[in-house]
């Protein structure tokens, strides 16, 4: 005897066919135009002879013999090439889109139905903690363990990003704790930032801080809070931001724009041959 069976339904969320379809194109095409700026800035950052690096340096205390006493000192540890570096984010975005257009594309799907991207804030993670990292060598921060602060703690921001989408998943009033913890965290490498730029510019004969140091902090710490005005926007409902998928499509143009200024303003800085 057989025992006829209804066909459960499938009632996980998704999004609409067209969508879709609008969603594989653009990871594809900024898989492209984020892959070909890799290419471009590793050729011109090698086409100068030598590469442009930062030093980055290790500080600890050491015992003076004469003194008794212990002092500060420091040892090189590598020099950062700026170009490489840059490139590194584009490579980071160029194979993040590409993962999401293609292999990963039903699983990307499927967290945006439910107003989620984890897949954005992992590769932020990565590709705007280097962009920082960057802006602080260009800073004059060489100091090693100081540059690992401000990798992390603006990894930590992204981080955060990610769970606030997964604490808010199906609320109808928002939990902004996550929000605001991340906004604290990714204020910490722009502080210390701003702290090296105005010592380096009071600083008894010092040299003038070059301009396009300046044009690259301002610029993308205007880029940087336009994300966070954006989930802001998300998750207020304002206007069309009433669509996740609006909201989705903002954070790939400003991720986009905010490495391709970076990329450009060093390249017209320091890496010209």
């Amino acid at each position: 005897m057989t025992v006829a069976t209804a066909a459960i339904p499938d009632r996980s969320p998704s999004i609409p066919a067209e969508r879709s379809a609008s969603l594989f194109r653009w990871n594809a095409v900024l898989a492209v135009l984020h892959g070909v700026q890799f290419a471009v800035i590793l050729a011109l950052s090698f086409a100068r002879n030598p590469v442009v690096t930062a030093p980055v340096v290790s500080s600890y205390l050491t015992f003076d013999a004469a003194t008794r006493t212990l002092v500060p000192a420091q040892r090189a540890v590598l020099d950062l090439p700026i170009g490489p570096a840059v490139a590194l984010f584009f490579l980071a975005s160029a194979l993040a889109h590409a993962t999401l257009a293609f292999p990963a594309r039903g699983w990307y799907e499927r967290h945006l139905a439910r107003g989620q991207n984890p897949a954005r804030w992992i590769e932020y993670a990565v590709s705007s903690s280097v962009m920082i990292v960057v802006i602080a060598t260009l800073s004059g921060i060489q100091e090693i363990g100081t540059l690992i602060a401000i990798f992390g703690a603006n990894a930590a921001m992204n981080l955060f990003g990610w769970s606030m989408e997964a604490a808010n998943e199906g609320r109808e009033r928002p939990q902004w704790l996550h929000y605001v913890f991340g906004c604290i965290a990714g204020a910490v490498p722009w502080l210390v930032i701003a702290v090296a730029l105005l010592t380096a510019a009071t600083a008894s004969g010092a040299a003038p801080i070059p301009g396009f140091v300046i044009a690259i902090f301002v610029s993308l710490f205007v880029s940087f809070n336009v994300f966070a005005i954006n989930m802001v926007l998300q998750y207020r409902r304002v206007g069309a931001w009433r669509d996740y998928l609006h909201g989705e499509r903002v954070y790939m143009l400003l991720s986009l724009v905010a490495k391709t200024l970076l990329a450009w303003q060093v390249f017209a800085g320091t890496l010209r041959p």
